[in-house]
């Protein structure tokens, strides 16, 4: 990456600065390679971050269906984390992990976990037989009350797994039989669904998978208590990239942690962070990271440059950061600061290998926790930080009450905020779908067909506030 002018003195936001189209002979964008190539099995620079209102298992899948990682947190108790892995692992990777419900249910029972909106649907079982399935999209007139079971009609298609081994198979017979979801049914019994747009997907997007072919997934791990211990048995669930996380990554417990981690020889990816300066980077990779996390208070729910003044405007974290990993033989994660497609670019741009979501991933269906209904009618889902005062009551709960209150009294961050789902974009698939089609073009517009190359081809240029207005749309006519 090179800057158009002058080099500035001060530090810079995503939204200090703009890419600058070069002359460039990539004709489309799906010329464009977007697979991060930093010894992780993602296909796209897309990871979930390790909240816990962001990445549980359900998501986690999700993404990797689509080419992305999803960081499972390190809150979780080992046990569940465990399952977690192991829930992951066992999902479908050609088709979608179904919703299933009894026929009994009813649609209130449905819109606690998927809203009425197409693409999307539920099937139902009674016990181990397969009931059918019914389109989400349907529920949008129905009664709360009403009996899944009820809305059936007519016979119950679905699809024979042996019928669909590619997307473009499951999305040709779907559209000769007008069916806009089904479930898909292995010697009559259920393995999966599949949505004519989830097909149509699978043809565009590589899954992130293991070497066995089944989804991968990242997890955390804190720098206190049995590190190793902690590790190992996250091996043994089959995590395939492990993240050493706290907020202030460049301190000697990181150091020491990361080193009795990289001791035990994985074989797999070992993830370091949080840092935002060069030197953060040369002792973390010392210490044994392949990959840093960079970002200090950039993220949605993070109150820590407010409270404690600590931090560094993230592009210019970044770039500063990526530069020394690359002399280190290492890559750096941007995680946070991310509010719109072209950030995921300028992050890359600066040389961030990957690009970690919080808070845009927590309002969608995949998300962690139950749907809720403002009292506009609006739905979202709740979000917090991870050093909030409910992130501290589910991280410290289990120690005796002295130790306990001593925590809480310095709990920071937001606690509780709605983070509404975009009814255009409820699912994290079509925030994929958004966010990878305008990197891909910014890649086409610097002449890049991979990360590599956008990394060397991109020219950044900085701008005034007025000039960061001037590109967004209008939101009404003239």
């Amino acid at each position: 990456m090179r800057f158009i002018g002058e080099v500035p003195a001060h530090d810079l936001t995503y939204s200090d600065v703009f890419l600058v189209p070069s002359r460039s002979d990539v004709v489309s964008r799906l010329d464009v390679s977007l697979a991060p190539d930093d010894g992780t099995p993602a296909t796209i620079p897309l990871v979930s971050a390790n909240m816990n209102s962001v990445t549980g298992p359900r998501l986690a899948a999700s993404l990797a269906r689509r080419g992305g990682l999803g960081v499972l947190p390190q809150d979780m108790p080992l046990q569940e984390l465990d399952a977690a892995i192991r829930w992951v692992k066992n999902q479908p990777v050609l088709w979608d992990t179904p919703t299933v419900f009894g026929p009994n249910a009813t649609v209130a029972d449905v819109v606690e976990e998927i809203p009425a909106v197409e693409g999307h649907g539920v099937v139902l079982m009674d016990g181990d037989e397969y009931v059918g399935s019914i389109p989400t999209k349907r529920l949008a007139t129905a009664l709360p009350d009403a009996r899944l079971g009820d809305l059936l009609r007519g016979s119950q298609a679905s699809l024979d797994a042996e019928d669909i081994q590619t997307g473009r198979r499951a999305f040709d017979l779907m559209a000769d039989a007008s069916l806009s979801f089904s479930a898909v049914l292995r010697h009559g019994k259920l393995v999966g669904s599949v949505s004519q747009r989830g097909a149509l997907r699978s043809t565009l997007y590589a899954p992130a998978v293991d070497n066995d072919g089944r989804l991968a997934v990242a997890a955390a791990i804190g720098i206190n208590g049995d590190v190793q211990a902690k590790a190992k048995a996250l091996i043994g669930a089959g995590v395939d990239v492990l993240v050493v996380d706290t907020a202030h990554g460049h301190q000697e417990a990181m150091v020491s942690a990361l080193r009795r981690v990289s001791e035990l020889n994985l074989g797999i990816p070992i993830v370091a962070g949080n840092v935002v300066t060069a030197v953060g980077v040369a002792d973390l990779v010392d210490a044994g990271a392949s990959i840093i996390k960079v970002g200090v208070g950039p993220g949605a729910m993070c109150t820590t440059r407010m409270m404690t003044a600590v931090g560094r405007p993230q592009f210019s974290a970044v770039l500063e950061a990526a530069a020394e990993a690359a002399e280190q033989g290492a890559h750096v994660w941007a995680d946070g600061g991310i509010r719109y497609p072209r950030d995921v670019a300028l992050a890359l741009s600066a040389g961030a290998s990957s690009v970690m979501v919080g808070s845009w991933f927590a309002g969608t269906i995949e998300g962690p926790g139950r749907l809720r209904t403002d009292p506009s009618g609006k739905l979202y889902k709740e979000s917090w930080g991870m050093a909030s005062t409910k992130a501290v009551q589910e991280r410290f709960g289990r120690l005796d009450s002295y130790e306990f209150a001593r925590k809480m009294l310095f709990a920071e961050g937001i606690s509780s905020s709605k983070i509404y789902l975009d009814p255009e974009r409820p699912s994290i698939e079509d925030l994929l779908d958004m966010i990878t089609s305008g990197v891909r073009s910014s890649f086409t517009y610097a002449g890049a067909r991979s990360v590599a190359e956008f990394h060397e081809r991109a020219i950044v240029g900085v701008q005034s506030a007025a000039g960061y207005e001037e590109g967004k749309a209008l939101p009404v006519s003239w």
